[in-house]
C-alpha cells in the first residue's frame, strides 16, 4: 500500500466504532506505517450516531481534518442506512461494509448502491463469539478482507493489549467475520 486509505465508520455510541479505528491504527503504526484515528460525536451518549475515522498510509499523513471522501465507509449498525447517508462523499472507487443479515446483492439492490458491497452478520457474531451484540471487532475482520490494510495478526496483538482476558472472544469475531465476509461487486 503506497497510497493514503481513509476510512469512515458510522457506528452508535456503545458499538465501538471509536474503537475498531483506533485498534487498526495502532495495529499500522505497529507494522511501521502512519495512521491517524479519531472521532466525531454528536450528542453523547450510548446509541447516538456516532463517526470515526481512520487514515492508514506508508509516507506521513499531513491532513488533520475529518474524512469528507472516504475510501472504504463500514457501517456497524444497519439502521443507520435508513437514518443517514452512509456513502456521502464516498470516493468513485470506493467500498460499503455493512454489518447486516442481508446479502451484499440486496443491499445494493434496496439501496441502489452503484460501489462494490461487502456484507457480514457481525451482530451473530457477536453475540456468538463474544456474548454481547458489540459488533466492532467482527467489522474489523470485515475491513481487513475488503482492504487488506493491515495483517491480521499485527491487529490480534492490539486486541491482547485493549481487552487482556477478554480478546479471545474479539479475536474469534474479526477471524470468523474475516472468512464470513461475503462482497459484490
Amino acid at each position: 500500500m503506497t497510497e493514503l486509505l481513509e476510512v469512515r465508520w458510522h457506528g452508535r455510541g456503545g458499538l465501538g466504532a471509536v474503537t475498531s479505528a483506533e485498534l487498526v491504527a495502532r495495529a499500522a503504526i505497529s507494522e511501521g506505517k502512519y495512521a491517524q484515528s479519531f472521532p466525531s460525536f454528536g450528542p453523547e451518549r450510548r446509541g447516538a450516531p456516532v463517526l470515526a475515522f481512520l487514515r492508514i498510509s506508508d509516507e506521513f499523513i499531513k491532513t488533520r481534518t475529518v474524512i469528507y471522501e472516504p475510501d472504504v465507509v463500514a457501517v456497524l449498525d444497519p439502521g443507520l442506512l435508513h437514518a443517514v447517508d452512509v456513502t456521502s462523499g464516498l470516493k468513485e472507487n470506493g467500498k460499503i461494509i455493512i454489518n447486516s443479515r442481508k446479502s451484499p446483492a440486496e443491499l445494493k439492490s434496496e439501496f441502489g448502491y452503484k460501489w462494490p458491497v461487502a456484507a457480514v452478520n457481525a451482530t451473530r457474531i457477536a453475540g456468538e463469539t463474544i456474548g454481547m451484540p458489540i459488533t466492532n471487532t467482527a467489522m474489523i475482520g470485515a475491513l481487513l478482507k475488503i482492504t487488506e490494510a493491515v495483517k491480521i495478526d499485527s491487529v490480534v496483538e492490539q486486541l491482547h493489549e485493549r481487552f487482556g482476558a477478554r480478546a479471545k472472544g474479539n479475536i474469534e469475531a474479526m477471524k470468523r467475520a474475516y472468512k464470513e465476509t461475503v462482497i459484490k461487486e
